[in-house]
């Protein structure tokens, strides 16, 4: 394939992920200390979880204020974290564009089926599909969702998310269990996150990791800067990758250098599944010579949770997965 179609093909995924990923991580203190740099193990997590009060005004880590005159029951989520933290408090959305909740940790295949889909995919859902729900609370990705928010106003209540971090996760679903009233279920899902975590890190892997994803052989590498669960990773194995920007990535040359013993794989489709992104990656030559890959240790993960979820529910999944591979 000639370069430039390389490169529209890489900034055609790029585009798509700065909605399905993190964007500019965000790193907080885990119990309002110092902050902790993106990628560093950090403190130990710590299992206290504050109590959580019903509310019908909250303002979020990010800024954003969201009053509601009674507790939402009907909720549309157009990013996963929503549905994430919807399933977490015992709630499903009134419609979704996301299919996390088809996996089985969720409600799994056939009770996702139920739930309505928005369309228009999760770039550009449609507004009168959304509204035609009348929901109480919308949920969307600010980077991605914000622009739906003038054509929202007065019908709904839009609530733009932007997790950069578990951190940053766990608060969203504080939040939204004070606004629905479901406290105890909320508290009960940070417990079991954050005893998970702290559990992870007392067994905390020698082994290098490494998340990468993609479509084809352009591959990006999921670093604690721009990855929810990627930040889980320098507190339970050894991960040496920053990130790099829009305008680069690593090549197989130097992920060969780094002697990777577990390698995690995303494979992302925009569009018809065409096959695994390990199968593609597997027809350069250098990718045979890579510890993991020799050794067996390159592991498929479903990317509707590791990539996209970035709740405490996806990420409980992604710390299971990832301990037990990391053995």
């Amino acid at each position: 394939m000639p370069r430039t179609a390389l490169r529209v093909r890489r900034w055609a995924a790029i585009a798509v992920l700065g909605g399905l990923l993190a964007g500019c991580g965000t790193g907080e203190a885990d119990t309002g200390g110092p902050a902790v740099a993106p990628g560093s193990a950090g403190a130990r997590t710590s299992t206290d979880v504050r109590p959580i009060e019903a509310a019908t005004r909250i303002t979020d880590a990010k800024g954003v204020t969201v009053s509601l005159p009674k507790p939402p029951e009907k909720i549309v989520c157009l990013v996963a974290l929503c549905d994430d933290i919807l399933v977490e408090l015992g709630m499903t959305p009134a419609a979704t564009n996301s299919q996390v909740l088809a996996h089985p940790k969720f409600l799994g295949e056939k009770k996702a089926a139920e739930i309505p889909v928005v369309p228009g995919g999760f770039l550009s859902p449609e507004v009168e599909a959304i509204l035609s729900h009348r929901p109480d609370l919308v949920i969307g990705l600010e980077d991605t969702h914000g622009k739906l928010a003038p054509a929202l106003k007065g019908a709904t209540t839009f609530w733009p998310v932007q997790p950069g971090s578990w951190q940053d996760s766990v608060g969203y679903l504080r939040d939204l269990a004070a606004l629905t009233g479901r406290t105890e279920q909320g508290e009960t899902a940070e417990k079991a996150f954050r005893t998970r975590l702290a559990q992870a890190e007392k067994r905390k892997s020698d082994k290098t990791a490494l998340i990468v994803y993609g479509s084809d052989e352009n591959f990006g590498v999921a670093t604690p800067e721009s990855d929810v669960a990627a930040g889980l990773f320098p507190k339970i194995s050894h991960y040496p990758w920053k990130s790099r920007g829009v305008d680069g990535s690593y090549s197989l040359e130097e992920i060969l250098a780094r002697d990777v013993d577990v390698l995690f794989v995303e494979t992302l489709s925009f569009g018809a599944p065409d096959g695994k992104l390990s199968d593609k990656l597997a027809e350069n030559p250098l990718w045979s010579r890579i510890p993991a890959v020799k050794n067996g240790k390159v592991i498929e993960v479903d990317s509707e949770v590791w990539a996209k979820g970035r709740g405490t529910r996806s990420l409980g999944v992604v710390l299971d997965e990832a301990t037990a591979a990391l053995r």
